[in-house]
């Protein structure tokens, strides 16, 4: 974990908010699926990689009661947590490299990941990432996982990636997780480039 510990918490300390690639105001995408994904705001959700993303106050602002929200750098969840105030108190802050960090079994019912699974470019951190997703979220869950493209930037963060399609990203899983449906996505950074974005949304099988 040491050197992407590291990397992570000099970008975080580094770089402001809204001065990474990835950034954007609000997850659009995101909370739409996530939105069709529960029948109740008490619904449990992990967002993965959370870092300064601001869908933690969306969905705050949606009314959702049971958030947590997963950082490997403790500066972007500290940004995160100055950002919201008192609401932060409403949320649960994990920090942790997600392929090896103690999450609970069985307890989400949406599993979101926007720009951390790409950066997973050996076999056993991708399956490691797999097995936390089929051990922490619940029978009947949902899984959103959003990668670059096909067409979207071989590095990013001056780190290699891994782009996909829809058949590639949902091939990383196996059948325990039902394909629901895939979208494309033109990012628009906050350096008047673009990148390509792949969303996969699974169903874990009962």
């Amino acid at each position: 974990m040491n050197n992407k510990h590291t990397h992570w918490e000099n970008v975080y300390q580094t770089k402001a908010s809204d001065a990474v690639s990835w950034y954007c105001e609000h997850l659009a995408k995101s909370l739409e699926l996530i939105k069709q994904s529960v029948s109740s705001n008490a619904a449990s959700i992990i967002d993965v990689g959370g870092g300064h993303a601001t869908l933690v106050d969306d969905l705050l602002d949606e009314g959702f009661t049971n958030i947590s929200v997963l950082d490997i750098s403790a500066t972007a969840i500290d940004t995160s947590k100055k950002r919201l105030g008192d609401r932060a108190s409403q949320v649960a802050w994990l920090v942790g490299d997600i392929t090896n960090i103690a999450l609970p079994a069985q307890q989400y019912d949406v599993w979101h990941d926007r720009a951390v699974f790409h950066f997973l470019t050996e076999r056993e951190q991708r399956g490691a990432y797999v097995k936390q997703v089929a051990r922490s979220v619940k029978l009947g869950g949902y899984v959103i996982v959003a990668t670059f493209a096909k067409d979207g930037p071989a590095k990013c963060s001056g780190l290699d990636v891994v782009r996909y399609d829809a058949d590639t990203l949902h091939g990383e899983f196996d059948t325990r997780f039902e394909l629901i449906g895939s979208a494309t996505e033109l990012h628009q950074t906050p350096f008047n480039t673009t990148q390509q974005f792949l969303y996969c949304y699974c169903k874990v099988a009962i």
